[in-house]
């Protein structure tokens, strides 16, 4: 680099992510003549030549590079192994201290070399750049066929060309004469830019300098051929770039969502779709709310119609054929003579075991049919493969109790003699009922004394009770228990379980109305001497004789207690202990 006046000035790498070019240390070769010439050269902007065209695929050839303006004039560096194709930059000299054109290029020539393919004039009408007196020589060596330059590349290089290229617009169009032909404009450097050249950017001052001009062409196609000859086989190829993402004219990637700025809202009269809210939690078939508003609508529909039936009732029984009804049949009729008066001491406590067991009975019964995942289970000691909920075993196992206990009240019924009081005696407990009922519908109650005999319709009800709705929950509940023989094929196909579970169920439902009303007409209609011929065996002929002594609800208090201490203690915690004195339990 001593034998010239000044080092090559190095700029855009060729590959990307490469060195500067030319590479570092690589001396320019050409005729003394030339060094010569370079270093009396005129101070100008330095040309950088297009990529040759070599053999092999088509190659993409783009737009050529030029850079800044130099101090110094200096020949092409001299090709370098693994750098690319060889590129020539040169500076323009005075014409007089570098001969003829035609001189230099034939000297170039013939020292081996071969001329760089020149390019478009540097200056409005001037010749093509570079001049043919610094034309060096630049020995060739390229083999492999360069990778076209992919589109990251390509901005890159447009981006210089404009940055280097902004200086040199307004001198040259200064410098371009008044009334010239402007040159032809071609393809746009930058996707959506205008047509290179700019306008007014080198005019053409004169018709050789045209033909010169379009004579370039081919000189570059010339120089091309010859390149691609003469390249021999041994060139570095370029690593294939990470193809690029498309991107819209403003430059934003389509990989990514366009930037939306909101510019329509919705009017005031806008339709929306309000959110749809959580479903609501059923209880059976409806929700609570629709619960709730079935017992509104129910309970209005019910009194309205029980005040209509009163009404309608009260008219009747006070038209003549009612008064005749009345005194015919008042609602009771004579018991068979020798039937017991007042109520023995075990009837009341029978009386008690059994609203106990009922109220028990009611609530598991109700429990099991809900019970989804039971978490306790029993299974007897003798078949441990058999195994029901801790639920259901205490279900059945007071329905057992209940049994015992409804055999001993039928036993004594009949030993005692007060069958007679609940057994129907005569044909005129059905219009005496009737009766009955009327009054009960029209609020003017019946005024029996329950100690010596019961109205017609109670004694229907307590025979019904006792001797129609008991024994068929028993026969269904036993059905559909496990002590009902399962491979007795004939007796099953007799009475099917469906059977069983159509009329048990229902017969529930009967206990359950049959409880509440007679609990609201024992209060209803003398809450004390009712309570009193039940709970404590306290009556008399006289109906108002116990009417003010409160010995029986106390009584009756005492055994509310008793039925809501079972009620709570009935769980799982409570009957394990019980359970397993009669079998075993078990968590699943």
């Amino acid at each position: 680099m001593a034998t010239f006046g000044s080092s090559v000035r190095r700029g855009l790498p060729r590959v990307p992510g490469g060195e500067p070019w030319p590479p570092a240390g690589v001396a320019p070769g050409g005729s003394e003549a030339a060094v010569a010439g370079a270093s009396a050269a005129v101070a100008g902007p330095s040309v950088v030549a297009e990529p040759p065209v070599v053999a092999g695929p088509p190659v993409v050839a783009g737009p050529s590079v030029v850079a800044e303006p130099v101090e110094a004039s200096v020949a092409a560096p001299s090709t370098s192994s693994g750098t690319g194709a060889p590129i020539a930059v040169a500076e323009p000299v005075d014409a007089a201290s570098a001969g003829s054109p035609a001189t230099s290029a034939e000297a170039t020539v013939a020292a081996g070399g071969r001329a760089v393919r020149r390019g478009l004039p540097r200056v409005p009408g001037g010749e093509p750049w570079p001049p043919a007196s610094l034309v060096p020589a630049v020995p060739v060596a390229v083999a492999a066929p360069e990778v076209p330059i992919v589109e990251r590349a390509t901005k890159e290089r447009d981006e210089t060309l404009r940055s280097a290229e902004a200086p040199l617009a307004p001198a040259v169009a200064a410098a371009a004469p008044t009334g010239t032909k402007a040159l032809r404009r071609g393809l746009p450097r930058t996707p959506g830019g205008e047509p290179w050249p700019p306008e007014g950017f080198a005019p053409s001052t004169a018709t050789a300098t045209g033909q010169a001009a379009d004579a370039a062409p081919a000189v570059i196609a010339e120089t091309r051929t010859a390149v691609g000859a003469e390249a021999p086989a041994a060139a570095v190829v370029e690593a294939p770039l990470a193809p690029a993402v498309p991107a819209t004219p403003s430059g934003v990637p389509l990989d990514r969502p366009l930037p939306f700025p909101r510019t329509v809202w919705a009017g005031t009269g806008a339709r929306t779709r309000p959110e749809q809210k959580p479903e609501p939690k059923r209880i059976g078939p409806f929700t609570r709310g629709q619960w709730a508003g079935a017992v509104i609508v129910g309970g209005a529909g019910l009194l309205y119609a029980a005040a209509m039936a009163v009404f309608a009732v009260r008219w009747l029984l006070s038209t003549a054929w009612g008064v005749d009804f009345l005194a015919a049949f008042p609602g009771e009729y004579h018991l068979p003579a020798g039937a017991p008066v007042g109520f023995p001491a075990w009837l009341g406590w029978q009386h008690f075991f059994n609203v106990f067991l009922m109220v028990l009975i009611i609530r598991t019964g109700l429990t099991v049919r809900t019970e989804k995942r039971p978490t306790v289970f029993w299974s007897p000691r003798t078949n441990g493969r058999r195994k029901i909920s801790l639920t259901l075993w205490f279900h059945q196992s007071l329905d057992i109790l209940w049994l015992v206990n409804g055999v001993i009240f039928v036993v004594l019924l009949f030993v005692t003699g007060q069958w007679l009081r609940i057994v129907p005696t005569s044909w005129e407990v059905f219009p005496n009922a009737l009766s009955a009922a009327l009054q009960y519908v029209s609020l003017d109650w019946p005024t029996e004394n329950g100690w010596v005999n019961y109205n017609a319709l109670q004694q229907l009800a307590y025979f019904t009770t006792v001797f129609v709705a008991a024994p068929l929950a028993a026969l269904t509940g036993v059905r559909m228990s496990g002590i009902w023989p399962k491979n007795a094929a004939g007796l099953n196909k007799a009475y099917p379980v469906e059977w069983a579970r159509a009329v048990h169920f229902p017969v529930m439902l009967y206990f359950v109305v049959f409880i509440a009303v007679h609990v609201f007409l024992v209060f209803a209609t003398g809450a004390l001497r009712n309570l009193n011929h039940m709970y404590a065996a306290q009556g008399s002929t006289d109906p108002n004789a116990y009417a003010d002594n409160w010995t029986g609800f106390w009584l009756f208090v005492a055994s509310l207690v008793v039925i809501a201490a079972a009620w709570i203690a009935a769980r799982p915690l409570v009957l394990a202990p019980i359970a397993r004195l009669f079998g075993k339990v078990s968590g699943r």
